[in-house]
Parts: structure tokens; C-alpha cells; sequence
């Protein structure tokens, strides 16, 4: 039996549809990220699940309960789910222990029981020498380890996570990626994770549903996704491939704007006719015999790396490679040697 279910999901506001049809089984113990855009509806799907939001239609099932359709709708408390918001969300009143143990005390545990298992939970986010601080004490990445504990202290039968490290910087967001990974990996916890950051999403899931427009493009493991994107949307936003869009003629990609060419790579299999094709920006080479000349628009040194762009098909093709010293306008051989082909709708 999956963990979590959702049937045919829709959700519009006013006249605007938000999710359109959107089916997902989560597994037990499972992590899957919801991953998109702004605005694709991911954040709308986990607020429907939290019971935050009713589906205009569909059905979702928890552990094979029915707590959203027809005539039916379950109240978040009801669920048995944890949440961890973006905006930490906790009380700056109560200390630290008092957040955490909040969930307890709503269900009128014993004071002994809740004290334990609140200890527990500190313990899992490494917090158990600040119980009795305030949040106004706490730094970033310590308030959402509140908030995790929070969310994991009832047992929850699925975690839901919305953005939970996007107010953090760099170093805190590795630190609690790390963290949430060792807590799945130590508690079994089935997770549901909500973001638009890709690198969170494939370092993190077991699954990945990227959504676009109210809609799943594509469920997969993260290196199918990487690996073997179904759409051009999926290929451009999971990796940041390149999207070309053009026709093929004589074994040769022509832009749709014509002001490129490029020679088909080696083996691939792409008959005459118009066509998107999607390149990762690794899988470009800089200088080779048989490549297309292209006018430099500007270089990023990335330390192990330097990322080139060059203005072609109405957008800035993205070509990662060995630095070299090289000037913005300089002409620059620029050849494809793996690429994906698509269709054109």
C-alpha cells in the first residue's frame, strides 16, 4: 500500500487553474520532491495535502484513508502529518523545548512521556544543549532544526517540507541537507519535499516529480532524470540543459533563426525535419575540428570549471569546460558531441 495517494487532482483560484490532474503514489518510507518553477503548483499540492487547501477535484489518500474528495475532508490535525515551513514558523515566545513539545501537549500526554520524547527529538537535530533557549538566540539553520524536531516529534505518518531551506545561505543549506538526510536515513520517515532547487532535489530523493504549469512532466529517480529526460522542459530545468530549437537537414542542426549549424554528434539517429534539440552544457567541447564558430559573449570562472556563452538561436548557449584565457567577441569552434532530440509540438 503506498504511504500517500493522489488521484486527479485539480485546484484553481478564481478563474486561474493552479494544479490540473495530478496524480502521484508516494511509497512507505519513501522521499519524493515535488520540483518546479514559481508558480507550477508544487506549493499548492502539498498545502491540498496538508489539508490547508480542498481539491476542486480528485481524491488523496493517506496510508489508504481517504482525507480529501468527494464529500469527504479531513482537517490537517486529523492527518497525522508533520510540516516544516519556509519561515521556520515557530512560536518566539516558548523556548526551544516548549516548540518542540507543542504537538505533544495538544494530544495530553503524559508531562513524563512528553519529556522524553521531546529530549529524543533534540537529539536527532543535535540541539539538546539549547532546550531552554529562545528563538530571538538561535541562529538560521538552528531555528529549522526546531522546526524539524517539531514536525518529527509526533510520529508523523509523512513529513511534508515547503522550501525549508530557501532562507538559509550556502553553507547552512548544505548543513541541513545533510541533515535531513541523515534523519530520513535514521528514522525511515516517508518525506514529501517541495522546492525549485534542483541541486536540493537530486541530492535528496528517491523521486523526483518535476512540475510545470499544474502538471508532472516527469517521475523518476534522479538519474533517470538527469540521465534520460522524456521532455524538453524536464531536460532544460533538470541540469540546465540547453534547448535548441530548429530542423535538421543533410545531418546538420540549423537553428530556427538561422544564424547556426552545428554537425549532428557522432551515432545519433535524427532524421530530417524540425526538431528541439537539448544539449547539457558539459556535453559541448570548445575547439574542435569539426565545430561551429560562434562569437564569445562572456566567460564565468566556476574554479574547476569555466562556463562560456555564445548567443545563438535566440538565447545564450552554455558550453562547460577547462578555463582558458578567452575575450568576450573572440570567435570560438564550438562542437556537440552528445545531444537528446525532440520532436517539435
Amino acid at each position: 500500500m503506498a504511504a500517500l495517494a493522489l488521484e486527479g487532482l485539480f485546484k484553481s483560484y478564481g478563474t486561474t487553474p493552479v494544479v490540473r490532474g495530478l496524480s502521484l503514489e508516494v511509497r512507505e518510507g519513501e522521499l519524493v520532491s515535488l520540483l518546479g518553477p514559481s508558480g507550477c503548483g508544487k506549493t499548492t499540492t502539498l498545502r491540498m495535502l496538508a489539508g490547508l487547501e480542498h481539491p476542486d477535484a480528485g481524491v488523496i489518500r493517506i496510508g489508504g484513508e481517504t482525507v480529501a474528495g468527494p464529500g469527504v475532508r479531513i482537517p490537517p490535525e486529523r492527518r497525522g502529518l508533520g510540516m516544516v515551513f519556509q519561515s521556520y514558523a515557530v512560536w518566539p515566545h516558548r523556548s526551544v523545548e516548549e516548540n518542540v513539545a507543542y504537538p505533544l501537549t495538544l494530544r495530553r500526554l503524559p508531562k513524563s512521556e512528553v519529556a522524553s520524547r521531546v529530549k529524543e527529538a533534540l537529539r536527532w537535530v543535535r540541539l539538546e544543549a539549547l532546550a531552554t533557549r529562545r528563538p530571538h538566540e538561535l541562529s538560521g539553520g538552528q531555528l529549522q532544526r526546531v522546526a524539524l524536531a517539531r514536525a518529527l516529534v509526533a510520529n508523523p505518518r509523512v513529513l511534508l517540507l515547503d522550501e525549508p531551506l530557501s532562507n538559509l545561505d550556502a553553507a547552512l543549506r548544505e548543513e541541513l541537507r545533510a541533515e535531513i538526510a541523515a534523519l530520513r536515513a535514521r528514522l525511515g520517515t516517508t518525506m514529501v519535499f517541495v522546492t525549485h532547487d534542483q541541486g536540493e532535489a537530486l541530492a535528496l530523493s528517491d523521486r523526483i516529480a518535476v512540475m510545470n504549469q499544474g502538471v508532472i512532466e516527469q517521475v523518476d529517480t534522479p538519474e533517470r532524470l538527469y540521465g534520460e529526460p522524456t521532455t524538453p522542459f524536464v531536460a532544460g530545468f533538470v541540469g540546465g540543459a540547453n534547448v535548441l530549437v530548429g530542423h535538421v537537414r543533410d545531418w546538420e542542426f540549423h537553428t530556427a533563426q538561422g544564424d547556426a549549424k552545428f554537425p549532428l554528434p557522432a551515432g545519433m539517429v535524427a532524421p530530417d525535419g524540425p526538431c528541439t534539440l537539448v544539449v547539457r552544457p558539459e556535453d559541448l567541447e570548445l575547439g574542435g575540428g569539426e565545430g561551429t564558430l560562434l562569437p564569445l559573449s562572456a566567460r564565468l570562472f566556476l574554479g574547476h570549471a569555466a562556463e562560456y556563452r555564445f548567443p545563438v538561436g535566440g538565447t545564450l548557449l552554455r558550453v562547460v569546460g577547462p578555463p582558458r584565457e578567452v575575450r568576450a567577441g573572440e570567435l570560438l569552434a564550438v562542437r556537440i558531441w552528445k545531444a537528446k532530440r525532440f520532436a517539435s509540438r
